[in-house]
């Protein structure tokens, strides 16, 4: 279980986040929504210990996280994939690949990576900046599949991405949260998120607006809460 609770944060004297908790179970995909500006960027950065929250705990397992660098959660299992893919670009595809593979596994996870993602095994000594964008976002997220990840966030997985590409993207989540781990996503593409989510938090303004089961939300109630304007009905 990773655990968010009462969570304020910011940026000087910008207040971002004000008393925001959420909770992602183990094999979960919870969907983090919410309109430009409204603190998910600034929420995944507190969870991965890349921001300091003012207020609140990050919990691992009920174990107070909070305060640990992000290198300490990474070590913990908890991977933050932000936007913009989160790869070394001067690295070859393989040495991105080995560099979080653990100890005395690299030859079978790099095996790992690339049963997961093929096209990767075509692109194995090129360097990785040159790769396309969807290239490098199945980097990315192999990467966290090879280092063991047990939490991931998500910010914005599918940005600049071909339509096959973004199902081939989701299809792997899929499978991630089928072997154990958790997975908290920001997404543009809401009805994708909903598609996989089976719990959702929308953010708004830096404060929870909604929480609970992803089947809760009729298309209508999105575009109201994620938006914040009506959709008019067929009379």
């Amino acid at each position: 279980m990773f655990e968010i609770d009462g969570v304020t944060a910011g940026y000087g004297p910008t207040t971002v986040l004000r008393d925001v908790s959420l909770r992602v179970p183990p094999s979960t995909v919870v969907a983090l929504l919410g309109p430009n500006g409204a603190g998910k960027t600034t929420l995944l950065k507190v969870a991965s210990g890349l921001q300091p929250a003012r207020e609140g705990r990050i919990l691992l397992d009920g174990e107070d996280v909070t305060g640990r660098t992000h290198f300490e959660l990474a070590g913990r299992g908890v991977c933050h994939i932000p936007e913009g893919r989160g790869i070394f670009h001067p690295l070859t595809v393989r040495e991105n690949l080995l560099l979080f593979s653990p100890k005395g596994a690299q030859r079978d996870s790099l095996e790992r990576a690339l049963q997961a993602f093929p096209r990767l095994g075509e692109r194995l000594h090129q360097v990785a900046g040159t790769l396309s964008g969807g290239e490098q976002q199945m980097l990315a997220l192999a990467r966290a599949y090879v280092a063991g990840a047990r939490v991931i966030l998500l910010d914005e997985v599918s940005i600049g991405l071909a339509p096959v590409i973004v199902d081939a993207v989701y299809e792997f989540l899929e499978r991630l949260a089928g072997e154990g781990v958790s997975l908290l996503l920001v997404e543009q593409y809401v009805n994708k998120a909903l598609a996989i989510a089976e719990y959702v938090y929308i953010l708004g303004r830096g404060r929870i607006t909604f929480a609970g089961d992803a089947g809760e939300l009729s298309d209508d109630d999105v575009f109201h809460r994620y938006l914040g304007i009506e959709v008019a009905t067929a009379s």
